[in-house]
């Protein structure tokens, strides 16, 4: 990075000449409905309208949990500003979001955009992490689309802004295929918010700026100009407190020199006895786990298509379009596949061709893994829980005491229904009857904490969880008693499994390791083995299969751990993004799938 010192006076003087593009930039802003943040957004609307700004730029994280009321909230006031304005969503929108993602798209038109400012091509897009913890995370399609746009766009003369919520750094898994797309292009700075802090880097010779917050703290409210002279190559960045002048912050070159950077992978290498293949590569990103049957895999991807892919051959079989990416694993029957999605609906489609079948539109998105047991699918929605006839797609029952979204699977085992929701509480219902057995929460009334995307373990008398509130609980299964609840220094999260036999309930860690507790009355750790994973915070299921326990992380890691002697078996790259999950087929084949957009198989005799 290249920086200067100027004199105020010269940077007035030169910031403000009749070439330069002008930018108000509001980033972090997280207003919800009556707080202060929302009362200082109407000051700063005022103060931009009132400016010389060309443009006005809102860089993400418009809202604290991304409801749809908060949503519409920060639209109606964004109405009020009279220039134009370019907008796209935060990991605030992505990762709590009330409608998987849809109302933002529907009230701003998409989650990217491209326009231009004179000599200058400004493309900005959404980067997640979408309905899950995770890192940042650029979808598939739009690393096409950012490439064959720039493409189009970029002539002679011509440079580009990029814009995204999160900074060109390890904070996106695939961070080095974005910047291996802008390299491409003149690309003279990469503009994002999301510390809510100042800060000027470079990321292999492309420029980086990281500009303020809304609301900086002790009273500081605020945004960010920017005046980007071309001509004489100088960008100009200014703090812009409400009811102050413009105080100089950043002055820099609009040099494109760029690093080299190498974006590959390594091959998988796996000791004898095991076999890790590439069955599949989509051409959008996977946010779902995979529903299995004997011949075939099914998925959902970030451009709303259900597919079957053959497992032996990879070649898709039919795919299903619907207007919203997809959340949920599909439900697969003997004759249906039973798709839940984000557009509201639950689809029952034929198994054979894809064809639709039946639909019931639904209050709200879908984004939870349903479970199909004995003919019956067990689905959660947006503040319900159902059970449906599969065979004659007739609802059972609805058990509508939920106060906010249902995201993992549920566990079916006997008379009992055992899920988590984001609205603090765990539930037990009558399988048959869809009757509350028992709730319980941490106490905690923060949703963000809830047992919302965790898989359960269930024995014949205890259930254990795990939550992002860094804390493990257990649970007598009869009447929700409290039995024991440990935060130690194995900061478990959102990831569990289950052994074998059920003596033994297994969490990895954001440390990177995988603990053995005992799913017996008292805490007891049993045993805990390093993964080779790092810092992780991916919510992926952990599977023990044949004497294997698999765990998968953050970035694109697979790991295995002998189950008999608690030793690392080996760990492997499969990709850059975060592991979707692990399911088994008649065969006794693991399949995982990858943000990115990969399948793959693992083989162990």
């Amino acid at each position: 990075m290249k920086k200067f010192t100027i004199s105020i006076l010269t940077v007035f003087l030169l910031a403000f000449v009749a070439n330069a593009q002008r930018f108000a930039i509001l980033s972090d802003i997280h207003v919800t409905p009556g707080n202060a943040n929302e009362a200082k957004l109407r000051e700063a609307v005022a103060e931009i309208n009132a400016s010389d700004a060309d443009v006005v730029l809102l860089t993400g994280d418009l809202t604290n949990e991304g409801s749809d009321v908060q949503l519409q909230n920060v639209k109606s006031i964004m109405d009020g500003i009279s220039k134009p304005l370019y907008v796209i969503p935060g990991n605030h929108e992505n990762n709590w979001s009330q409608s998987a993602c849809k109302t933002f798209s529907d009230l701003w038109g998409d989650d990217r955009f491209v326009f231009e400012l004179g000599d200058l091509v400004v493309i900005g897009m959404n980067c997640g992490p979408f309905m899950k913890m995770g890192d940042g995370h650029i979808k598939q399609e739009d690393l096409l689309w950012l490439d064959r746009t720039l493409a189009e766009r970029v002539s002679d003369g011509k440079k580009v802004l990029s814009i995204n919520h999160y900074p060109i750094l390890d904070d996106l898994d695939n961070y080095k295929d974005y910047i291996a797309v802008l390299q491409k292009y003149p690309v003279i700075l990469h503009q994002n918010g999301h510390y809510h802090r100042w800060r000027q880097y470079e990321s292999f010779g492309i420029n980086g700026l990281m500009v303020r917050a809304l609301d900086m703290g002790k009273g500081d409210y605020g945004y960010t100009l920017m005046n980007v002279d071309l001509k004489r190559g100088w960008i100009y960045v200014f703090n812009k407190e409400l009811g102050k002048e413009p105080a100089q912050k950043f002055v820099f070159r609009t040099d494109t020199h760029f690093d080299a950077i190498d974006n590959s992978l390594p091959q998988p290498t796996v000791p004898a006895g095991f076999s890790v293949t590439k069955v599949y590569a989509d051409n959008a990103s996977i946010f779902t786990r995979l529903g299995v049957d004997a011949e075939n895999l099914y998925f959902g991807n970030s451009l709303g298509y259900l597919k079957a892919i053959d497992k032996k051959t990879g070649a898709e079989k039919w795919s299903y379009k619907t207007d919203a990416m997809l959340f949920s694993r599909p439900a697969v029957d003997r004759k249906y596949v039973v798709l839940p999605t984000a557009d509201k609906r639950l689809v029952w489609l034929d198994k054979k061709s894809g064809k639709e079948i039946w639909a019931w539109n639904a209050p709200g998105a879908y984004v939870a893994d349903g479970v199909e047991a004995d003919g019956i699918l067990y689905q959660g929605g947006y503040k319900m829980f159902q059970a449906w006839d599969v065979k004659r797609h007739r609802l059972l029952w609805q058990f509508d005491s939920i106060n906010n979204y249902c995201q993992a699977a549920p566990v079916v085992d006997g008379n009992d229904v055992i899920f988590g929701a984001w609205d603090t509480n765990l539930r037990v219902l009558n399988r048959k009857t869809g009757r509350l057995r028992w709730q319980w929460n941490n106490g905690v009334k923060t949703n963000l904490y809830s047992p919302g995307n965790v898989v359960p373990v269930v024995t014949q008398n205890h259930v254990l969880i795990v939550a992002p509130d860094r804390v493990t609980t257990a649970l007598d299964r009869k009447s929700g008693e409290q039995l024991w609840r440990v935060k130690n220094e194995h900061k478990v999260r959102e990831s569990l499994g289950r052994s074998a036999d059920g003596s033994l309930a297994y969490a990895k860690t954001m440390d990177g390791t995988l603990v053995a507790l005992s799913t017996g009355p008292d805490y007891d750790l049993k045993w805990v083995t390093d993964l080779g994973f790092g810092y992780e915070h991916a919510p992926c299921i952990v599977l023990e299969h044949n004497g294997v326990v698999y765990a998968g992380s953050r970035r694109g890691m697979l790991a295995a751990v002998d189950a008999a002697t608690h030793r690392l078996l080996f760990s492997c790259k499969l990709g850059s993004s975060e592991v979707n999950g692990f399911e088994v087929d008649d065969r006794g084949e693991v399949y995982c799938s990858l943000i990115e957009g990969t399948i793959f198989r693992i083989s162990h005799p």
